[in-house]
């Protein structure tokens, strides 16, 4: 009896076929990291499949075929290294769409190692940030903002040491900063604004390339922490932050200042109006004393926003704002400022004034002629002064305080 197996024409072909397409298979099926493709599939699971639109790039993910060997309209948002050496490929790159994605990050996040970009905002992710984010080494930009993440950032934010840029902002996030955050020197780019973080504001000037800074609206307390000198713009709004602000005089870049509504104290002094890369400063809602201007500030600058409304500032108008060259828009409503309204300011009306708000202060006598002018172009008010300035000009419109009060308030000013 013959010991070897025969097999038909047709039964061969079709065993070599199979054999064939199971290698095609394991082929297709090894292009991508098998935990990276797990990451995702648990990423799409985390989802609310009734939140997921069908014309949204969550909705493209077809796990049919290979995330990293996809062509067309599938695995939109997706990112993956392309290896010349025929190794297995990676997810380096995650950037949804805003398509309203209900759900929650999913701890696999942290198996995609060789991720650079994270970006799901303006969705509505929710719950805490997962400890593992820790594990993404090589991410240079993160994007959470626009959803409702709620717990703290503490226990993986120190793990992102190549990361640049940081965005968590409009959320639910809360707890301190942690301090060693100043251990990311990568980073130039940091907004946790509208959460509700609290504590101090850790001393950062360690992060040295960083140049936009915003924590506006949350709940820090505390004074000015160090900053960096390369720091372009700084957005502190609408916090509860306290002592002066003199220190900010020493930040030669700095291009954009908020610090409206908190509880700041002291001056608005010279060092800062100085600053030479200054465009807009917004100090308004504090309890500021004083703003010092001098006949040697302004020329050159180019400050074109100053805001101070809603302070306690004291004394008369500085005359030399008149100097700042690029000044457009002024706002000193709501002080206690006393005194004539200079006539250096009649002649900047509209050149290049644009906005000017002096209302309810204790400014006395006759406005500058300019005021009265019929083609008069600009936007502001005198009104609740103790000035001659006849309800008839737009500018005066609301009117004056009475004559009583005037005179009580002028004694105390």
């Amino acid at each position: 009896m013959d010991s070897h197996i025969w097999f038909s024409p047709s039964s061969s072909t079709s065993i070599v076929l199979a054999m064939v397409l199971a290698l095609t298979l394991t082929f297709v099926h090894s292009l991508t990291l098998r935990s990276d493709t797990e990451a995702l599939q648990a990423l799409r699971r985390s989802i609310d499949p009734n939140m997921i639109p069908p014309s949204s790039y969550i909705s493209s993910w077809d796990f049919s075929a290979d995330p990293c060997d996809s062509t067309g309209a599938k695995f939109l948002g997706i990112l993956c290294s392309n290896p010349g050496d025929n190794s297995t490929n990676r997810i380096i790159s995650i950037e949804l769409d805003s398509a309203g994605y209900d759900g929650f990050l999913t701890h696999n996040i942290g198996n995609l190692t060789e991720l650079t970009s994270l970006d799901l905002s303006r969705n509505q992710f929710r719950g805490p940030l997962p400890d593992t984010l820790k594990n993404l080494k090589k991410l240079i930009q993160i994007s959470l903002s626009g959803n409702f993440f709620t717990g703290g950032i503490a226990g993986w934010i120190n793990g992102l040491r190549n990361v640049e840029s940081i965005d968590l902002s409009e959320n639910l996030l809360s707890g301190p900063i942690p301090p060693r955050i100043s251990e990311l020197r990568r980073l130039t780019h940091i907004s946790f604004s509208n959460n509700e973080f609290s504590g101090r504001i850790p001393d950062i000037n360690g992060l040295w390339k960083l140049q936009t800074l915003d924590l506006g609206s949350n709940m820090f307390v505390g004074n000015l922490p160090k900053l960096p000198t390369k720091l372009r713009s700084l957005t502190l709004s609408h916090n509860q932050l306290s002592g002066h602000i003199t220190s900010l005089g020493s930040l030669k870049e700095l291009r954009y200042i908020d610090l409206s509504d908190n509880k700041f104290t002291g001056s608005i002094t010279r060092s800062i109006l100085s600053l030479p890369e200054l465009n807009q400063l917004n100090v308004s809602f504090n309890q500021l004393a004083s703003i010092e201007v001098n006949t040697h500030l302004g020329s050159g600058s180019p400050l074109q926003v100053l805001n101070a409304q809603r302070n306690r500032l004291q004394g008369h108008l500085p005359v030399s704002l008149v100097n700042f060259e690029n000044l457009q828009e002024i706002n000193l409503a709501y002080n206690g400022l006393t005194g004539r309204v200079p006539v250096a300011y009649g002649q900047r009306l509209g050149r290049p004034w644009k906005s000017l708000f002096l209302d309810d202060n204790f400014l006395s006598g006759r406005i500058p002629r300019q005021f009265n002018s019929s083609a008069l172009r600009i936007s502001g008010s005198l009104a609740n002064n103790c000035l001659s300035c006849p309800v008839t000009i737009p500018i005066c419109g609301g009117g004056q305080r009475p004559a009583s009060a005037c005179i009580g308030e002028i004694g105390n000013h």
